[in-house]
C-alpha cells in the first residue's frame, strides 16, 4: 500500500520582522517625545534633565531585550543585541554619575555611548539586511559613530549643551520610522 506523503512549506520568517516593525514605531514616538522634553529642559542640568538622561538609555536596555526576545524566537542573531545591552545599562550607570560633575562629562559618555552603540547597530543592520527595511539602521549606526565623536569634541568648548543630544535622538528616532516603514513594504511586496 502507497501512502502519500505532503510536506507543507516551511512557515515564512515573518514574525520578526512585524515584531520589530512595531518596536521601531514605539522607538520613533518614544524618542520624539523624549528629545522634545530634553530640549525644554536642557538650558541647565537638573534633576529632570538628570533623570532623562538616565532614562535614554534604560529605555535602549528595555527595547534590545524585546529586540533579542524576538530575534531568538525566529532563529535570527542576536549576539549583538546582548553587546548593546551590556552598553546601554553601563551608559545609564555612567550617565547617572556624570550628571553630577555637569555637561562636558555627560557629553562625553553620552558620546561614548553614541559611537559604541553606532558600531554595534551598523553591524547588526548589516546582518538584517536581507530582512529588509534597513538601510536606514544601518545609516543611523555609522551617523551615531560620528555624532558620538562631536559630542566628545563639544565637551571640550564653550558651547556644550544638552540640545545637541535631543537632536540626535530625535533624528535616530526618525531612522526608525523610515525603517519601520520600510519594513512594511518589505513585507508587502514578499
Amino acid at each position: 500500500m502507497d501512502t502519500l506523503v505532503t510536506t507543507a512549506p516551511a512557515p515564512a520568517r515573518t514574525a520578526a520582522p512585524a515584531a520589530l516593525r512595531r518596536l521601531y514605531f514605539v522607538r520613533f514616538a518614544f524618542a520624539a517625545v523624549w528629545a522634545a522634553l530634553l530640549f525644554a529642559t536642557a538650558d541647565t542640568l537638573g534633576p529632570l534633565s538628570a533623570t532623562l538622561l538616565v532614562i535614554y538609555p534604560l529605555f535602549d536596555v528595555a527595547c534590545a531585550v524585546v529586540d533579542v526576545r524576538s530575534a531568538a524566537a525566529d532563529g535570527g542573531p542576536v549576539r549583538h543585541l546582548y553587546l548593546n545591552i551590556a552598553l546601554s545599562a553601563a551608559t545609564a550607570v555612567g550617565l547617572a554619575l556624570a550628571a553630577t560633575s555637569g555637561i562636558p562629562a555627560v557629553l562625553r559618555v553620552w558620546g561614548a555611548w553614541a559611537v559604541t552603540a553606532g558600531l554595534v547597530q551598523l553591524v547588526v543592520g548589516v546582518a538584517r539586511r536581507r530582512m529588509g527595511g534597513q538601510w536606514a539602521m544601518i545609516a543611523s549606526g555609522g551617523i551615531s559613530t560620528l555624532a558620538g565623536v562631536s559630542f566628545a569634541a563639544q565637551a571640550g568648548g564653550a558651547d556644550a549643551s544638552l540640545k545637541t543630544l535631543a537632536g540626535y535622538a530625535f533624528l535616530g528616532g526618525v531612522f526608525f520610522l523610515v525603517s519601520a516603514l520600510r519594513l512594511g513594504r518589505a513585507a508587502k511586496g514578499a
